[in-house]
Protein backbone atom coordinates (compact mmCIF):
# COMPACT_ATOMS: atom_id res chain seq x y z
CA UNK A 1 0.00 0.00 0.00
CA UNK A 2 1.51 3.31 -1.13
CA UNK A 3 1.22 6.17 1.35
CA UNK A 4 -0.13 9.33 -0.28
CA UNK A 5 -0.43 12.67 1.50
CA UNK A 6 -2.23 15.89 0.62
CA UNK A 7 -0.88 19.14 2.03
CA UNK A 8 -4.00 21.20 1.50
CA UNK A 9 -7.54 19.84 1.21
CA UNK A 10 -9.32 22.31 -1.07
CA UNK A 11 -11.19 21.90 -4.35
CA UNK A 12 -8.37 20.37 -6.38
CA UNK A 13 -7.38 17.94 -3.62
CA UNK A 14 -11.02 16.88 -3.37
CA UNK A 15 -11.20 16.43 -7.15
CA UNK A 16 -8.10 14.23 -7.14
CA UNK A 17 -9.20 12.15 -4.17
CA UNK A 18 -12.64 11.55 -5.68
CA UNK A 19 -11.00 9.96 -8.71
CA UNK A 20 -8.34 8.02 -6.85
CA UNK A 21 -10.77 6.30 -4.47
CA UNK A 22 -12.85 5.06 -7.41
CA UNK A 23 -9.78 3.43 -8.99
CA UNK A 24 -7.88 0.29 -8.06
CA UNK A 25 -4.69 2.18 -7.17
CA UNK A 26 -3.35 0.67 -3.92
CA UNK A 27 -3.03 3.76 -1.71
CA UNK A 28 -3.72 4.94 1.79
CA UNK A 29 -4.46 8.68 1.87
CA UNK A 30 -3.78 11.25 4.58
CA UNK A 31 -4.37 15.01 4.50
CA UNK A 32 -3.60 18.15 6.45
CA UNK A 33 -5.16 21.58 6.09
CA UNK A 34 -5.22 24.62 8.35
CA UNK A 35 -8.99 24.52 7.92
CA UNK A 36 -9.84 21.24 9.64
CA UNK A 37 -13.35 21.28 8.19
CA UNK A 38 -11.84 20.66 4.74
CA UNK A 39 -10.07 17.57 6.06
CA UNK A 40 -13.32 16.47 7.66
CA UNK A 41 -15.01 16.68 4.26
CA UNK A 42 -12.34 14.44 2.75
CA UNK A 43 -12.97 11.86 5.47
CA UNK A 44 -16.10 10.94 3.51
CA UNK A 45 -13.70 9.43 0.96
CA UNK A 46 -11.82 7.48 3.61
CA UNK A 47 -9.03 10.03 3.93
CA UNK A 48 -7.32 10.17 7.34
CA UNK A 49 -6.79 13.69 8.73
CA UNK A 50 -3.48 14.36 10.49
CA UNK A 51 -2.84 17.08 13.02
CA UNK A 52 0.28 18.73 11.57
CA UNK A 53 2.17 19.11 8.28
CA UNK A 54 5.20 17.55 9.95
CA UNK A 55 3.29 14.34 10.73
CA UNK A 56 1.89 14.35 7.21
CA UNK A 57 5.30 14.34 5.51
CA UNK A 58 6.64 11.70 7.86
CA UNK A 59 3.78 9.39 6.87
CA UNK A 60 3.85 10.05 3.10
CA UNK A 61 5.88 8.52 0.29
CA UNK A 62 4.22 10.86 -2.20
CA UNK A 63 3.11 14.33 -1.14
CA UNK A 64 0.62 16.36 -3.16
CA UNK A 65 1.29 20.06 -2.57
CA UNK A 66 -2.25 21.36 -2.90
CA UNK A 67 -1.93 24.79 -1.28
CA UNK A 68 -2.39 28.12 -3.01
CA UNK A 69 0.71 29.54 -4.75
CA UNK A 70 0.91 32.49 -2.35
CA UNK A 71 1.03 30.08 0.62
CA UNK A 72 3.81 27.84 -0.69
CA UNK A 73 6.70 29.59 1.03
CA UNK A 74 5.09 29.16 4.44
CA UNK A 75 3.95 25.59 3.71
CA UNK A 76 7.38 24.40 2.58
CA UNK A 77 9.09 26.13 5.51
CA UNK A 78 6.83 24.20 7.89
CA UNK A 79 8.03 20.81 6.59
CA UNK A 80 11.65 21.62 5.74
CA UNK A 81 13.10 20.10 8.92
CA UNK A 82 11.07 16.88 8.85
CA UNK A 83 10.83 16.02 5.16
CA UNK A 84 12.67 12.99 3.76
CA UNK A 85 14.74 13.19 0.57
CA UNK A 86 13.05 10.02 -0.72
CA UNK A 87 9.64 11.73 -0.79
CA UNK A 88 8.19 12.52 -4.21
CA UNK A 89 6.53 15.95 -4.27
CA UNK A 90 3.71 16.74 -6.66
CA UNK A 91 3.15 20.46 -7.22
CA UNK A 92 -0.28 21.31 -8.63
CA UNK A 93 0.03 25.08 -8.19
CA UNK A 94 0.67 27.53 -10.99
CA UNK A 95 4.26 28.70 -11.19
CA UNK A 96 5.61 26.45 -8.42
CA UNK A 97 8.52 24.68 -10.12
CA UNK A 98 11.00 21.94 -9.10
CA UNK A 99 13.82 24.52 -8.57
CA UNK A 100 11.49 26.60 -6.36
CA UNK A 101 10.63 23.59 -4.20
CA UNK A 102 14.23 22.35 -4.02
CA UNK A 103 15.49 25.77 -2.96
CA UNK A 104 12.81 26.04 -0.27
CA UNK A 105 13.59 22.57 1.11
CA UNK A 106 17.37 22.89 0.90
CA UNK A 107 18.06 19.88 -1.32
CA UNK A 108 17.45 18.59 -4.84
CA UNK A 109 13.95 17.24 -4.31
CA UNK A 110 12.05 14.73 -6.39
CA UNK A 111 9.34 16.88 -7.96
CA UNK A 112 6.57 16.19 -10.43
CA UNK A 113 4.95 19.38 -11.63
CA UNK A 114 1.29 18.96 -12.57
CA UNK A 115 -1.29 21.32 -14.00
CA UNK A 116 -4.71 19.68 -13.60
CA UNK A 117 -8.14 21.26 -13.87
CA UNK A 118 -11.38 21.08 -11.90
CA UNK A 119 -13.23 18.69 -14.28
CA UNK A 120 -11.27 16.01 -12.41
CA UNK A 121 -14.28 16.15 -10.08
CA UNK A 122 -16.34 14.43 -12.79
CA UNK A 123 -13.58 12.16 -14.07
CA UNK A 124 -13.11 14.44 -17.09
CA UNK A 125 -9.90 16.23 -16.11
CA UNK A 126 -7.04 17.30 -18.34
CA UNK A 127 -3.63 17.31 -16.65
CA UNK A 128 -0.24 18.38 -18.01
CA UNK A 129 2.79 16.80 -16.31
CA UNK A 130 6.56 17.21 -16.19
CA UNK A 131 9.23 16.00 -13.77
CA UNK A 132 12.63 16.78 -12.34
CA UNK A 133 15.54 14.49 -13.22
CA UNK A 134 15.53 12.98 -9.71
CA UNK A 135 12.14 11.32 -10.30
CA UNK A 136 12.39 7.73 -11.54
CA UNK A 137 10.27 6.30 -14.35
CA UNK A 138 8.40 4.15 -11.81
CA UNK A 139 7.68 7.12 -9.56
CA UNK A 140 6.51 9.26 -12.45
CA UNK A 141 4.29 6.47 -13.75
CA UNK A 142 2.60 6.22 -10.36
CA UNK A 143 1.97 9.96 -10.17
CA UNK A 144 0.59 9.95 -13.69
CA UNK A 145 -1.80 7.15 -12.74
CA UNK A 146 -3.27 9.39 -10.01
CA UNK A 147 -4.43 11.82 -12.69
CA UNK A 148 -5.23 9.25 -15.39
CA UNK A 149 -7.94 7.78 -13.18
CA UNK A 150 -9.90 11.04 -13.45
CA UNK A 151 -9.29 12.14 -17.03
CA UNK A 152 -6.44 12.39 -19.50
CA UNK A 153 -2.78 13.35 -19.06
CA UNK A 154 -0.13 14.78 -21.36
CA UNK A 155 3.61 14.95 -20.62
CA UNK A 156 5.25 18.22 -21.65
CA UNK A 157 8.70 19.81 -21.21
CA UNK A 158 9.53 21.36 -17.84
CA UNK A 159 9.99 24.78 -19.38
CA UNK A 160 6.45 24.87 -20.81
CA UNK A 161 4.48 24.27 -17.62
CA UNK A 162 3.62 27.96 -17.28
CA UNK A 163 2.56 28.25 -20.91
CA UNK A 164 0.21 25.25 -20.72
CA UNK A 165 -1.90 26.75 -17.92
CA UNK A 166 -4.04 28.75 -20.34
CA UNK A 167 -4.83 25.58 -22.30
CA UNK A 168 -6.09 23.43 -19.45
CA UNK A 169 -5.59 24.73 -15.91
CA UNK A 170 -7.35 28.06 -16.35
CA UNK A 171 -9.24 27.11 -19.52
CA UNK A 172 -12.45 25.94 -17.79
CA UNK A 173 -12.99 29.44 -16.37
CA UNK A 174 -12.47 30.99 -19.81
CA UNK A 175 -14.94 28.55 -21.35
CA UNK A 176 -17.48 29.18 -18.59
CA UNK A 177 -17.31 32.92 -19.23
CA UNK A 178 -17.74 32.32 -22.98
CA UNK A 179 -20.71 30.04 -22.34
CA UNK A 180 -22.26 32.54 -19.95
CA UNK A 181 -22.47 35.19 -22.66
CA UNK A 182 -24.31 32.87 -25.07
CA UNK A 183 -26.72 31.77 -22.36
CA UNK A 184 -27.40 35.39 -21.41
CA UNK A 185 -28.17 36.13 -25.04
CA UNK A 186 -30.66 33.27 -25.16
CA UNK A 187 -32.41 34.53 -22.04
CA UNK A 188 -32.48 38.09 -23.43
CA UNK A 189 -34.45 36.91 -26.48
CA UNK A 190 -37.01 35.00 -24.41
CA UNK A 191 -35.62 31.48 -24.03
CA UNK A 192 -35.53 29.73 -20.65
CA UNK A 193 -32.13 29.81 -18.99
CA UNK A 194 -32.11 26.05 -18.33
CA UNK A 195 -32.89 25.35 -21.99
CA UNK A 196 -30.04 27.63 -23.09
CA UNK A 197 -27.64 25.98 -20.65
CA UNK A 198 -28.49 22.45 -21.82
CA UNK A 199 -28.26 23.28 -25.51
CA UNK A 200 -25.02 25.23 -25.29
CA UNK A 201 -23.35 22.79 -22.88
CA UNK A 202 -24.16 19.85 -25.15
CA UNK A 203 -22.85 21.85 -28.09
CA UNK A 204 -19.56 22.26 -26.21
CA UNK A 205 -19.43 18.54 -25.40
CA UNK A 206 -20.24 17.51 -28.95
CA UNK A 207 -17.82 20.00 -30.47
CA UNK A 208 -15.04 18.78 -28.18
CA UNK A 209 -15.66 15.21 -29.35
CA UNK A 210 -15.54 16.39 -32.96
CA UNK A 211 -12.17 18.00 -32.26
CA UNK A 212 -10.70 14.80 -30.80
CA UNK A 213 -12.52 12.05 -32.70
CA UNK A 214 -13.61 13.27 -36.15
CA UNK A 215 -10.16 13.22 -37.74
CA UNK A 216 -10.81 16.62 -39.25
CA UNK A 217 -8.79 19.81 -38.78
CA UNK A 218 -10.29 22.76 -36.93
CA UNK A 219 -10.60 24.70 -40.19
CA UNK A 220 -12.48 21.76 -41.74
CA UNK A 221 -14.81 21.56 -38.75
CA UNK A 222 -15.58 25.27 -38.98
CA UNK A 223 -16.29 24.88 -42.70
CA UNK A 224 -18.72 22.00 -41.99
CA UNK A 225 -20.92 24.38 -39.99
CA UNK A 226 -20.50 27.40 -42.24
CA UNK A 227 -22.90 27.45 -45.17
CA UNK A 228 -22.05 30.19 -47.66
CA UNK A 229 -24.08 33.30 -46.87
CA UNK A 230 -25.66 31.62 -43.83
CA UNK A 231 -26.08 32.40 -40.16
CA UNK A 232 -22.78 30.91 -39.01
CA UNK A 233 -20.77 33.01 -41.45
CA UNK A 234 -22.50 36.13 -40.12
CA UNK A 235 -21.68 35.20 -36.53
CA UNK A 236 -18.07 34.27 -37.29
CA UNK A 237 -17.61 37.59 -39.04
CA UNK A 238 -18.79 39.43 -35.94
CA UNK A 239 -16.40 37.46 -33.71
CA UNK A 240 -13.43 38.09 -35.98
CA UNK A 241 -14.23 41.75 -36.54
CA UNK A 242 -14.64 42.12 -32.79
CA UNK A 243 -11.09 40.92 -32.28
CA UNK A 244 -11.75 37.46 -30.79
CA UNK A 245 -8.38 36.09 -31.97
CA UNK A 246 -6.49 39.01 -30.43
CA UNK A 247 -8.47 38.83 -27.18
CA UNK A 248 -7.79 35.11 -26.76
CA UNK A 249 -4.09 35.62 -27.47
CA UNK A 250 -3.92 38.41 -24.89
CA UNK A 251 -5.80 36.26 -22.37
CA UNK A 252 -3.24 33.46 -22.74
CA UNK A 253 -0.30 35.87 -22.50
CA UNK A 254 -1.66 37.44 -19.30
CA UNK A 255 -2.27 34.02 -17.79
CA UNK A 256 1.29 32.89 -18.59
CA UNK A 257 2.84 36.12 -17.36
CA UNK A 258 1.11 35.75 -13.99
CA UNK A 259 2.44 32.20 -13.69
CA UNK A 260 6.00 33.50 -14.14
CA UNK A 261 5.35 36.17 -11.52
CA UNK A 262 4.30 33.48 -9.03
CA UNK A 263 7.52 31.58 -9.72
CA UNK A 264 9.71 34.44 -8.52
Amino acid sequence: MIRLGFLGAGNMATAMVSGIVKSDIPVSICAYDLDFQKCRALSNYGVHAVDSPQNLVQDSEYLILAVKPQNFEEALASIRDTVKKETVFVSIAAGITPPYISKALGFEAKVVQAMPNTPLLLGEGATALSRSSQVSDEEFSFVRSLFDCAGITEVIPNDKMNEVIALNGSAPAFLYLYAQQFIRYGVSVGLHEETCLHLFAQSLIGSAKMLTDSGKTIDELIEMVSSKGGTTIAGLSALRNGGLEEIVAECCKKCTARAYELTK
